[in-house]
């Protein structure tokens, strides 16, 4: 082998397993371009200085022995961390290149340019140390990369500043935490052309969702300019979640999220080659609009998925697209360290009982929650300051932050996104964290009693004071087995993927007007009818919701589509029973524009509600929108495991008439595999259960209503709370009657309530009729699964006497 070649590799002669020639991130840049380039996943050229070249330099300028001196005044307390460190990378930094490197690196750069047919090519300059992205030290971040470098000159600058960085603060300190002999750590350079996403956008994209570790997701984090903006968290770029399973299918986009981030600067380069690169404010347009458009995120999640299925393990992925040729470039690829290596089994699941009012919100890392005062530091230079345990506000962090955060309880910033810096160093130590708050650094202040919450989805909160919660940790290794299916109730897309390891036999109730209320907050009717609304201030709020939509309506289908897809895709392909709007008239008046359009009724509970409303002229245009989203979620999105449930329908005619109106806008019973449900609530439901199971694949008790109706009790009446009782004989010979029935015609009967949590004799009776299913709230799945198994046992005791 050549002197040359022991110092100067292109990218598609190394391999994964070239890690001590060239470091993790460069032997993973070799490794997909020898492997994934023929799939289609496109990787910059460039080359790797290897860490042979790396002791050369060091030994042609005699630093081994100096800079072990300097490394023993450090651990001997003789010297401080910043003075051992400067003194290191000063000696580094006046290093003259042994000839030969200077000239293996300048003849690279020369066939570089000829390879891209380019004079003097921009190069980015990244380090890649040889001990980085080992399974159990991430050492991601702890190394310096210089973009936009051109000329030879510049280029082998860049490549003596990378070897400093091997020690700075942050690297000397994460080497000792982890146990690392600095003097056995070595650092490659990669050079890899420049891809023009300063003139368009760059990113992060990990192949597992990050804060929950659900495997069947790629999440795409996106910024306009260059993606070092969203690695450090200076922004709050766009986020985009793929299911991963109907990839495979081209005719389909599984796209279920797609969230806008304000994206208020961007890095761009700059002609001063002194500082190659800086920030500068993004216009309107590009805040009002997404990175990338769909298909663009879909080529991204497929290239996620093959990159993935290449390592065969979860990846921590860069992209980039050039704003000159429009390509896609995958830039970088590592191991994800945190969730893939999280212990499955057992996971704890925290619960605010009562908290005090809200101070910030922003995007939640981690699931915890954790209380403590406030302590906010505006620079790594104040670190003095930090009281232990407290928790750290800061505007954002980088690598520099890493051991004040070690010893926070919590962290929250002004800045940043799901991949920013802030968040996966939080998510590494086990730590609850906001990020991208805008303003936490304003609003809270040293001393405060606050909470720190993630344990409400994908928005996290800052109460005031020490909120009341529970932490319950739930086993799944000890789970039993049931013929009875056991099914989760799920109204929040945002907090669905917390449950993703909980083996239920699908979704019995996935209420839609959750999703309205919280992701839409507009009354579809005041989208169907926007220009003629009264209400001016509602018109003003919906004009600024829907910005950057082609329709105000397609505002609501979109998001209502993507909101049911996050539920979908957590338990696909088993079934997922979506319930069709069900809000009463009270609460629809409630959403941005509803007023205008709702009927004032004394009793909403027995009113203008559910089946009734979906053929009405007041409704049917709203409804109409409903029917879109869930046909796009079948048909365009692929989630053919929805089953539609119509709630409250009071008759065979009234049946007759919804199911009129659904084929009208698509949905067809039958067609694509479609089935539609009918709640099982109203005493006409079981009395005619023959009738309505000749137009209904399947029954859903609401338990609730039923025993209201049955009893002619008010479920919300504190009066008379204590006659209200599922188990009342009544109430079971409807549900045993339905199940009888139903069973008779072919049709499925589940339950969707709250009783088999409460009372394990109810759950023994429901097993005893023969029930198909029964549906609860995550946090009851365990017992209820444990009541049924017991019953299940004893029913089968019983028969074999």
């Amino acid at each position: 082998m050549s002197n040359e070649h022991t110092q100067v590799v292109w990218f598609e002669e190394l391999r994964r397993a070239d890690v001590p020639r060239v470091g993790g991130k460069n032997a993973s840049l070799g490794e997909m371009v020898a492997n994934l380039a023929p799939a289609g996943v496109k990787i910059p050229p460039g080359f790797a200085v290897t860490a042979d070249a790396y002791w050369r330099f060091i030994d042609a300028n005699g630093l081994r022995e100096p800079v072990s001196r300097m490394l023993s005044e450090l651990a001997d307390g003789k010297a401080s961390l910043s003075e051992a460190g400067a003194a290191i990378r000063q000696l580094i930094l006046r290093g003259e290149w042994p000839k030969e490197t200077a000239e293996a690196i300048r003849l690279a750069y020369e066939a570089l340019n000829r390879r891209t047919g380019q004079v003097n090519a921009d190069v980015a300059v990244r380090s890649s140390a040889t001990a980085e992205d080992l399974p159990d030290a991430s050492f991601a971040g702890q190394q310096e990369t210089f973009l936009n470098i051109r000329g030879d000159r510049a280029l082998v600058d860049a490549c003596r500043r990378c070897y400093a960085s091997l020690f700075t603060d942050r690297a000397i300190s994460y080497r000792q935490a982890k146990g690392f002999d600095h003097l056995k750590v070595a650092l490659s350079v990669g050079v890899q052309r420049m891809v023009r996403s300063d003139l368009s956008g760059a990113g992060v994209m990990f192949s597992i969702d990050t804060e929950t570790g659900f495997d069947k997701v790629a999440l795409i984090n996106a910024a306009w300019g260059l993606g070092e903006s969203v690695v450090q968290g200076t922004v709050e770029p766009d986020e985009y979640e793929v299911f991963k399973p109907l990839l495979s299918d081209p005719s389909l986009a599984p796209i279920i999220g797609k969230k806008l981030g304000d994206k208020s600067r961007k890095m761009v380069y700059t002609s001063d080659s002194g500082v190659p690169t800086k920030y500068v404010p993004t216009s309107k347009a590009e805040r009002a609009s997404f990175v990338l458009g769909d298909e663009e995120i879909l080529t991204l999640s497929r290239w996620a998925r093959t990159i993935e299925d290449h390592y065969g393990q979860p990846m921590d992925i860069e992209w980039a697209k050039d704003g000159e040729s429009g390509e896609m470039f995958i830039v970088q690829a590592r191991p994800e360290t945190v969730q893939s290596r999280r212990e499955a089994s057992a996971v704890k699941t925290y619960r605010i009982k009562k908290a005090g009012r809200k101070l910030a919100s922003g995007v939640s890392i981690g699931d915890a929650v954790a209380a403590g005062v406030v302590c906010v530091i505006e620079s790594p230079r104040e670190m003095g300051r930090f009281v232990d345990g407290a928790i750290l506000v800061t505007q954002s962090t980088d690598p520099d932050w890493v051991p004040v955060m070690r010893r926070a309880a919590a962290i929250v910033t002004d800045h940043g996104g799901r991949t920013s810096h802030a968040a996966i160093v939080s998510r590494e130590l086990g730590l609850p964290a906001i990020v991208g708050t805008g303003n936490a650094t304003h609003l809270l202040h040293d001393e405060q009693e606050v909470t720190v919450s993630c344990a409400e989805g994908r928005e996290g909160f800052v109460y005031e004071g020490t909120a009341d919660y529970e932490v319950e940790e739930i086993d799944f290794g000890s789970i039993p087995e049931t013929h009875t299916k056991v099914m989760l109730n799920l109204a929040n897309p945002a907090a669905a993927f917390r449950w993703w390891r909980i083996p239920a036999d699908g979704v019995g109730l996935a209420r839609m007007e959750f999703v309205i209320s919280n992701h839409i907050k507009i009354h579809p009717m005041a989208l169907v009818r926007y220009d003629a609304l009264k209400d001016d201030e509602a018109k003003q709020t919906i004009s600024g919701l829907t910005a950057g939509y082609e329709s105000k309506t397609e505002y609501f289908v979109d998001r209502l589509a993507r909101g049911l897809g996050r539920i979908a895709a957590l338990q696909y392909p088993h079934p997922v029973v979506v319930r069709m709007s069900d809000f009463k008239t009270n609460e629809y008046a409630h959403l941005i524009g509803g007023a205008e359009f709702e009927p004032r009724e004394e009793n909403p509970m027995l009113g203008f509600r559910g089946a009734s409303r979906y053929y009405s002229p007041r409704y049917q245009e709203g409804f109409a929108l409903e029917c879109q989203a869930i046909c796009r979620l079948r048909r365009e999105m692929g989630f053919t495991n929805v089953i539609v449930m119509i709630p409250f329908c009071r008759s065979a005619k009234e049946a007759d008439r919804v199911l009129d109106v659904m084929a009208e806008n698509g949905l067809v019973r039958g067609e694509a595999g479609l089935n539609v449900y009918v709640m099982c609530e109203i005493p006409s439901n079981v009395i005619l259960a023959s009738e309505f199971a000749k137009r209904f694949d399947g029954f859903s008790i609401g338990s609730n209503d039923l025993t209201q109706l049955t009893l002619g009790v008010d479920r919300d009446s504190a009066e008379l709370a204590e006659l209200f009782d599922e188990q009342d004989d009544a109430v079971k010979w409807m549900i045993g009657s339905v199940i009888a029935e139903a069973h008779k015609a072919g049709a499925d009967v589940g339950l969707c309530g709250q009783a088999p949590s409460d009372h394990p004799e109810f759950a023994g009776f429901l097993v005893e009729s023969g029930i198909d299913s029964m549906s609860v709230s995550p946090d009851s799945f365990i017992a209820v699964k444990n009541h049924v198994a017991a019953a299940e046992q004893a029913r089968a005791r019983i028969s074999s006497v």
